[in-house]
């Protein structure tokens, strides 16, 4: 299967969007770490409709009209990765989960790192929202896009103050 690309800038930095023919498959940080997100050789494509569909909506949502992503999303990764990938879907607008609960959702209460590693793996960044997912201690922690993109984001969301307190930030 061949995959398409676009890539759009936001106040995130550049991301990149990946689709198959019919669904999302990937949105990419500008930074993104080698390997993190594995994909075969893609195709500039500006015009594919799920791409187009994408950008708008990111769009939307960066402006904060959006809260809810209408996309058709496909995940490549483990049984494991895919049920965890599923529950950040669940975490509404606004919120945020713990990895602890995250883990107890998916019905693994002890998995919470692999959780927490599964969350870092997720493909399809901002859309499906592995950004939700902090730290037992409440504090912001590791994320593809780095702290300062996670914090803008749930600052976005939520309207507190995740920038106005950097010592809520860890690495």
């Amino acid at each position: 299967m061949t995959y398409f690309f676009s890539k759009m800038k936001s106040p995130v930095g550049e991301l990149t969007l990946v689709a198959g023919d019919h669904s999302l498959i990937a949105v990419l940080w500008e930074a993104d770490l080698h390997g993190r997100v594995r994909l075969p050789t893609l195709e500039a494509a500006g015009t594919h409709p799920i791409l187009l569909a994408t950008e708008a909506q990111l769009r939307e949502y960066f402006c904060g009209n959006r809260k809810v992503f209408r996309l058709p999303i496909e995940f490549h990764g483990s049984d494991f990765q895919i049920k965890v990938w599923r529950a950040l879907q669940t975490i509404p607008y606004g919120t945020t989960r713990k990895y602890s609960e995250l883990a107890s959702l998916i019905g693994s209460p002890k998995a919470f790192r692999a959780v927490g590693h599964a969350n870092g793996r997720n493909p399809i960044s901002i859309v499906v929202p592995c950004h939700r997912v902090i730290g037992t201690n409440g504090k912001l922690t590791g994320f593809g896009g780095g702290i300062k993109a996670k914090a803008f984001l749930l600052n976005l969301e939520s309207q507190s103050h995740w920038l106005d307190h950097p010592e809520q930030a860890s690495l």
